[in-house]
């Protein structure tokens, strides 16, 4: 660390706090709890809007994707841009870009018109979630304060995860339509009050390049995967169909790689990816979010076209994990400061994996309670011990003044993960459906089947996760252990 980060860093502890910071982490987390809500309130919702705008299995996959991805490529950008021009600034502009196009998608009359809605929705979280996380270090210079508000912010992201599926059963019974009105009173409260609460953060600076081609190529390139990835649902995995944008993709990616290594401002500076323990948070960030969202659709289609329950049962029924999460969440914030994240989340990851594997034991005829319920609270409970660390872990060791390039990264992880497992495991769900149907099973046995096995190559990728935990993440030594009392992330 330079003289001068730690100068700066000596000056964010000294100085007084905020008597409004409490208040700015609630108007904060209200609309963070939006943002992360849009990603699944409309899983519940998926069966009635493929009916309504004619989508096809593999396209409804979009609904989400369209989202995540555009939010997971461009949040990097966002990050950089709350620290060039001010957080409160990019934070205001992306809930005004996320209000308008929830009215947009709200008013969807086709596909088309509801994806490219979703694409626009993405822009503003990418625009609005690094910026409100970044915010954080400057309303808590006290770290002691500083983990606390860490910890609640991590717990928002799981909890609003499942409170989008109930929301977007009760909605869902009255009309599909309210899933993306709803967001229309909390953007008007953080518009109303945001600029009374939330001070502009001093270290912005004016930008001297802003590294658009890294984020466009970025994007393109994320695109092109989970397209080809989908693709791959219908087509043969040789076919042009899957390889064209599977192969495009990937050079974009490597476009983006040269991009960065040239730029006088990339979106991420060698230094940031120097520390293992932050690199190795944000892989396991965008695992966690891969199987938590591929899981959460799958289950709830499961429930509604298997087992013929109403999106508002079905929404209802998805509630046990949210206190699990909590539960979780809760745990681990009372034993990370004691033992480290590496412990933490080593135990999260392989016990979300035993979790998904209960799952996966369902069929035809299962019973909510025994089949369904007891692979919800497992994987509720230990994915909710993983939250609060893996963001700890990923702004481990920034400065204030990327702080919004932490968050942002971060955040992108979530997203890029969520849109790349959710496209995986729809894609290997259908295909192994329809081998069983052409083998003779019947529908509704093969549509299981292949949920079954998305199911299981998600533990699998959890018990990975856990394992890349135990062996990358820097070891808990004496030291380390006294330093969570000094810094806002640890291992």
């Amino acid at each position: 660390m330079t003289l001068r980060q730690e100068r700066r860093n000596s000056a964010d502890e000294t100085r007084e706090p905020d008597p409004r910071r409490w208040l700015a982490l609630a108007v904060l987390a209200a609309m963070q709890f939006m943002l992360v809500l849009d990603m699944t309130v409309v899983n519940v919702a998926l069966p009635k809007i493929q009916t309504d705008l004619h989508f096809s299995h593999s396209d409804l996959a979009w609904v989400i994707n369209g989202y995540v991805l555009t939010a997971g490529g461009f949040l990097l950008l966002g990050g950089r841009l709350s620290d060039m021009f001010g957080r409160r600034r990019l934070f205001l502009a992306g809930v005004l870009v996320f209000g308008v196009s929830s009215c947009v998608c709200g008013a969807a009359v086709s596909s088309s018109m509801l994806v490219a809605s979703r694409f626009v929705q993405g822009t503003g979280e990418a625009l609005a979630g690094p910026a409100a996380l970044g915010m954080i270090p400057v309303l808590f210079p006290d770290n002691r304060e500083r983990m606390k508000a860490l910890g609640a912010w991590g717990g928002i992201a799981g909890i609003a995860g499942t409170l989008g599926s109930v929301i977007s059963g009760a909605l869902t019974d009255v009309d599909w339509r309210w899933i993306f009105y709803i967001n229309i009173p909390v953007v008007l409260f953080a518009l109303v009050m945001v600029p009374r609460v939330l001070p502009e953060n001093q270290m912005a600076r004016a930008a001297h390049r802003i590294d658009v081609p890294g984020a466009v190529t970025a994007t393109g390139g994320l695109v092109a995967i989970v397209y080809g990835l989908l693709q791959a649902a219908s087509d043969p995995w040789a076919s042009w169909q899957v390889l064209a944008p599977l192969l495009g993709g990937v050079a974009l990616l490597v476009v983006m790689v040269v991009v960065e290594t040239r730029t006088p401002e990339p979106l991420i500076p060698l230094r940031f990816l120097a520390n293992r323990t932050r690199v190795t948070s944000n892989v396991l960030s965008m695992v966690i979010w891969a199987v938590f969202i591929g899981y959460a659709v799958l289950l709830n289609l499961y429930m509604q076209q298997v087992l013929h329950y109403s999106p508002l049962r079905t929404g209802l029924l998805n509630l046990p994990r949210g206190g699990a999460i909590a539960v979780g969440l809760v745990l681990c914030t009372k034993l990370m400061p004691r033992v480290g994240v590496k412990p933490v989340l080593a135990v999260g990851f392989l016990g979300s994996a035993a979790g998904l594997w209960v799952s996966s034991y369902i069929h035809v005829g299962s019973s909510y309670a025994s089949a369904i319920l007891p692979g919800i609270v497992v994987f509720g409970v230990f994915s909710g011990l993983c939250y609060p660390g893996l963001i700890n872990g990923a702004l481990h060791g920034v400065t204030g003044q990327d702080s919004g390039l932490a968050s942002g990264v971060q955040n992108a992880m979530q997203q890029i993960g969520a849109a790349l497992g959710l496209s995986a495991m729809v894609t290997l769900a259908l295909r192994y459906t329809q081998h069983k149907v052409h083998a003779g099973a019947l529908p509704a046995v093969a549509q299981t089947d292949g949920y079954v096995l998305a199911f299981r190559v998600g533990a699998i990728a959890l018990a990975v996760g856990g394992v890349l935990a135990l062996i990358l993440l820097e070891r808990v030594t004496t030291k380390m252990r006294m330093a969570l009392a000094e810094v806002p992330a640890t291992s």
